[in-house]
């Protein structure tokens, strides 16, 4: 930390203790662990901090998974936007039916032309 300029940085971690609140112990950099009173202001305001902290985490992680398992394969090819997208599972039901379809019946899907057709089939044959 010297070394890249961040020596007046005090570093710390509060770790919960038991069930009960107010048994965390605060650890700090090259000093020995502090704990609290149950009834200290101060520990009230870590606890906010590090409840925050986790909170903010969960739903960031919470809402990348939900983006995740939102995408498809069919976003990966061009020329399928969202249109066509919902166009082609509302027709076939899934992506795994899409990929087992001929090229002919993809071309029927509204909004597929053929050389898109051609596109998908080849998309999902190739890779």
């Amino acid at each position: 930390m010297t070394e890249m300029g961040l020596s007046p940085i005090c570093f710390g971690a509060i770790a919960k203790g038991t069930q009960r609140s107010g048994d965390e112990t605060l650890y700090r950099i090259y000093q020995p662990p502090l704990r609290f009173a149950p009834s200290d202001p101060l520990l009230y305001f870590l606890q906010k901090i590090r409840d925050e902290a986790h909170r903010f985490a969960i739903t960031t992680h919470r809402k990348k998974r939900t983006k995740m398992s939102l995408r498809s394969q069919l976003d990966e090819i061009p020329g399928i936007g969202a249109t066509r997208k919902r166009a082609l599972l509302s027709h076939f039901g899934s992506t795994q039916d899409i990929a087992h379809a001929s090229v002919s019946d993809l071309a029927k899907v509204d909004g597929i032309s053929e050389f898109l057709a051609r596109t998908l089939y080849s998309y999902f044959h190739e890779t």
